[in-house]
């Protein structure tokens, strides 16, 4: 039964046929894809063929697929891109006070070169309200980024309606799917999106590798110069062993993400359910429906989240106390400071994130474990 992984929302294992499609650009096909000789020609042919499977994943054209080195890259080219293309024509973003700190501190180095940044509010579930962004909309507003979903409480937010509003008012908008794809249906026609951020090793892929899919005649410059390669707009000799797994994991989503989901989700709610009914003062947080289905965001009156996660993991179980990209930071979570969550239950959050590999036997074992794991902790608490 051990370990149990429950934290893949900060990452998830390389699946075996991800991983078999690989391994040929490691050596035998190893050429530069600008390369006009035939191992180069070949890494070509499997980057396009990567592109038409992550196109085919989000509903996209092909052409509207670039590679890049991850999520955060994304992140940073959609917003700074957008700010270069609009110069000194808009300088007013809107977004959330909730987002990956990737899309905050993109938005912090914009507002150090003069753009005014609208954060909106969110509720106590981290659901934004739509007609919030539309009366944050001025004559200056030249962009709009906003997650698809939350990574630490797992809200699904309202991407389709803001796509329309932005539609209607002629603003571009960005949003960060690096929790969605390959989790639930993602559709860039129905969302509505101008820029959609992706991270292949969230979805069973490599680290190191991601896509920003740009919607033809975004506004929108290079975040990074070089050889004029991804059709001149983002430079740089191309990752092809990543790429080719990126493309690999999202022809894995689009076979098995669907039912797999619906297996974890069942899963989710077990996990829920079991600490709900066997842990006073233990409140799940984020949106009760409207969520991700492989998320379970606990928090626990009485509790340090650390000091949780340290005990699971004594006994095999791997989750998180916050997002993994933020681990030692001792500032309590921005998502849950804005949701207005209480100070004490932030202290006491917990992140469970479950996939593919994950049983009810695992599930079971992690319920057990949690319970003994909080009893302790608050018992020393009140006699320390």
């Amino acid at each position: 039964m051990l370990p149990v992984y429950l934290d893949h929302s900060a990452t998830t294992p390389v699946a075996p046929e991800v991983l078999e499609a690989m391994l040929p650009f490691f050596d035998r096909a190893f050429g530069n894809p600008s390369a006009i000789y035939a191992i180069g020609q070949e890494a070509r042919e499997a980057i396009e063929r990567a592109r038409e499977q992550v196109a085919h994943l989000v509903n996209a054209d092909a052409d509207d697929v670039y590679f890049t080195s991850g999520g955060t890259e994304s992140d940073n080219w959609a917003i700074k891109g957008v700010a270069r293309a609009w110069r000194d024509r808009k300088n007013h973003l809107i977004t959330t006070p909730i987002e990956h700190h990737a899309v905050l501190e993109a938005c912090s180095a914009l507002r150090e070169q003069g753009w005014e940044i609208t954060f909106v509010p969110v509720d106590s579930t981290g659901m934004v309200d739509p007609d919030e962004v539309r009366r944050a909309i001025t004559p200056r507003t030249g962009l709009i980024t906003i997650m698809h979903a939350n990574n630490e409480v797992g809200t699904i937010e309202p991407i389709a309606e803001i796509g329309a509003i932005a539609r209607e008012h002629g603003i571009p908008f960005h949003t960060d799917a690096v929790q969605t794809v390959g989790k639930i249906p993602v559709d860039v026609q129905a969302l509505g999106v101008d820029m959609l951020s992706i991270s292949a090793h969230k979805l069973y892929g490599p680290k190191g590798v991601g896509a920003l899919v740009v919607r033809r005649g975004t506004p929108l410059r290079p975040l990074l110069d070089g050889g004029g390669q991804e059709r001149g707009r983002r430079g740089g000799t191309y990752n092809v062993p990543g790429i080719v797994g990126l493309g690999a994991a999202a022809e894995r989503a689009m076979r098995c993400g669907v039912e797999e989901m619906e297996r974890v989700r069942a899963l989710r709610d077990r996990l829920v359910e079991g600490i709900l009914q066997a842990v006073p003062d233990a409140v799940l947080t984020g949106h009760p429906v409207n969520r991700l289905p492989n998320n379970a965001h606990l928090a626990f009156a009485g509790v340090e989240g650390e000091s949780l996660v340290l005990s699971l993991d004594a006994v095999g179980i791997y989750c998180s106390a916050g997002a993994a990209c933020s681990s030692g930071d001792t500032e309590p979570s921005h998502v849950l400071v804005a949701m207005g969550i209480d100070p004490h239950l932030i202290e006491g959050s917990v992140r469970f994130t479950l996939g593919k590999d994950n049983t009810p036997e695992q599930i079971e074992y992690t319920i057990q474990q949690v319970v003994r794991a909080v009893n302790k902790l608050r018992s020393l608490r009140v006699s320390g």
